[in-house]
């Protein structure tokens, strides 16, 4: 009745919705919307009030003891908050500041009568995951911490699913005045290397930089094969963890580059593939100064399990001392400091073993 050509044709012309459906994602997907004219030339202002000179010096020119930047990037309500106010509670507050950028699209609490009050910025913008929005909603917050305070030295990137491993006084030596912290540097401080306070004059930033992941060519060409040639080569392309401690000099640099973030800003037609923020932030300090960073971070995350790109998420029951413990465990530094992804329903268990564990160094 009908020949095999015919046969095979019409069967290939049924199956073609079904190919267009599971292909649908790779080849035809919805990018999320460019960053906003006025959303770009409003944070170009802020940008450059940061890196003048008055708003550029260091801490090491400050009559003050150097300070460390938390900086909080949310789009929901800060599940830990309890436990960040414990852990802030514990510290001098002549040794810290607290910034947080929150999604204004989203209704997040604003918590009173904590050490969070009035620390959310002003200029916080929407944000997209997976998008350039996180880079954006990132380099806004360092550059208001620079703005803000001359003698942050330390800039610490954490969300709103981040919790500390131990207590404020551990970080902020481990930070600033250990000689053995950074199990990967070859050479310990002399006492000539401290400053008046006992801080290192040369210290280097907490960042993963990756140069060889499976999938780091289809993440390069997620928005075209040649698109961020020539400022970008592939060569020099690197993946790491959004979640890292800048120095101010750092800061500074990333908060001053136009170069490579026309080329990040870029939407990407592989949605599959695109992740600026874990993209730019290693490119860019991998490329302006190699020798200035560990290229490890401080921020545990269990990659076990991992769905749609997010990380493992801690769940209730598995909140021990000895979780603790073992999250703690690095071999690059002498200790991570904070950890991710956590349930916000971690947050009783988390609670009742601070004081035993998680602040007992």
């Amino acid at each position: 009745m009908f020949s095999t050509p015919f046969i095979l044709s019409f069967s290939l012309l049924l199956s073609l919705p079904v190919l267009l459906f599971l292909l649908a994602p790779t080849l035809h997907p919805h990018p999320l919307p460019p960053i906003s004219l006025p959303d770009e030339l409003d944070d170009l202002r802020l940008f450059h009030r940061a890196t003048t000179p008055s708003s550029a010096s260091s801490h090491l020119s400050s009559s003050s003891s150097p300070k460390i930047a938390f900086l909080f990037l949310t789009n929901s309500d800060l599940h830990f908050l309890p436990l960040w106010n414990s852990f802030f509670r514990t510290a001098k507050t002549s040794l810290y500041n607290i910034y947080v950028h929150a999604d204004p699209s989203v209704n997040i609490t604003r918590p009173k009568d904590t050490v969070f009050d009035d620390h959310f910025i002003p200029n916080a913008k929407r944000t997209f995951r997976a998008s350039a929005t996180l880079i954006s909603a990132t380099r806004r917050l360092l550059a208001t911490a620079i703005l803000d305070d001359p003698a942050n030295a330390y800039f610490v990137v954490l969300s709103q699913y981040c919790i500390p491993l131990h207590s404020f006084n551990y970080i902020y030596r481990s930070l600033f005045t250990s000689k053995n912290f950074d199990l990967t540097s070859n050479s310990v401080p002399e006492s000539s290397d401290l400053t008046q306070y006992g801080v290192r004059v040369k210290y280097k930033s907490f960042i993963e930089i990756v140069s060889k992941e499976p999938r780091l060519w289809k993440r390069y060409v997620a928005r075209g094969r040649f698109v961020m040639m020539p400022e970008v080569p592939f060569e020099e392309f690197r993946v790491g963890s959004q979640f890292f401690v800048l120095t101010r000099k750092h800061a500074l640099l990333v908060v001053k580059d136009r170069t490579l973030w026309r080329k990040f800003k870029l939407p990407c037609y592989r949605a599959d593939e695109c992740y600026p923020e874990e993209h730019y932030f290693p490119t860019l300090l991998s490329m302006q100064d190699p020798n200035g960073v560990t290229r490890y971070t401080l921020t545990r995350v269990n990659w076990t399990g991992t769905v749609a790109g997010h990380p493992y998420m801690y769940k209730p029951k598995e909140v021990s001392a000895k979780l603790i413990h073992e999250l703690r465990k690095s071999n690059y530094s002498s200790s991570y400091l904070f950890a991710r992804k956590f349930s916000p329903v971690c947050l009783r268990p988390l609670i009742s073993i601070a004081d035993s564990v998680i602040f007992r160094d």
